[in-house]
């Protein structure tokens, strides 16, 4: 892959429309004064995705990435998995906890801590970041901040952004839309770790073996 590889543009309208739809979702779904916390969690996403397209244009350039298609299948899983956090669709509108200020208070702050633990990882990586999964030009493997304890914290940030609008929102459609962000990122994790024992080799391996993956104790 030549090292003028870029992202395609499409990115920044992907996030535009996924935002649009959200807001037309949550007006459809949950009007304003009965469920004003799906209208913060929906903000605070809406947000996070803007902040994360202005962030990715302070990219290095990339010498190799993963191809047209194994991109596409993330994003299909991704973004699917993150509107079925709000869209009620038929056969998925039963609940499964219930709507108590206690769960949604719970909910709110681990969204908002996961957003802040995405958002801090992010800054640490740096020009090194990319949303494919490439080798950047003078690659660097970051070791500070999160990444002192976990290899993937941006993963583990969004992971608990789903899970924070499940707590509030407490239907099967949320659960099922996490279960499709988990599986985007397990999938994208064994690429990931792969590419990065070909970039760094045993610094890579000794750094795996100290830290954990996303989610500590458990991967």
């Amino acid at each position: 892959m030549p090292a003028t590889f870029r992202p395609k543009g499409y990115q920044l309208l992907a996030v535009r429309v996924l935002a649009i739809a959200l807001i037309f979702t949550i007006g459809y779904f949950y009007p304003p004064l009965q469920y004003w916390p799906m209208w913060v969690a929906a903000m605070a996403w809406i947000g996070f995705g803007l902040y994360w397209r202005v962030a990715a244009k302070r990219s290095s350039e990339a010498r190799t990435a993963e191809s047209a298609a194994s991109r596409r299948v993330h994003v299909i899983l991704l973004d699917g998995g993150q509107l079925l956090l709000f869209i009620s669709v038929p056969g998925l509108r039963q609940s499964i906890l219930p709507q108590t200020p206690a769960w949604i208070a719970a909910g709110l702050a681990l969204l908002a801590a996961s957003i802040a633990l995405a958002i801090w990882a992010r800054r640490h990586l740096g020009t090194n970041w990319s949303g494919r999964i490439e080798t950047k030009v003078d690659h660097q493997l970051i070791r500070t901040g999160p990444y002192r304890k976990l290899r993937h914290p941006i993963y583990t940030g969004v992971i608990g952004m789903c899970l924070g609008v499940v707590l509030i929102d407490g239907h099967t459609h949320a659960l099922v839309g996490t279960a499709l962000v988990v599986i985007a990122y397990w999938r994208k994790v064994r690429k990931e770790e792969t590419n990065l024992r070909q970039a760094f080799g045993d610094r890579y391996r000794d750094y795996r073996r100290a830290t954990w993956g996303a989610l500590p104790g458990l991967f």
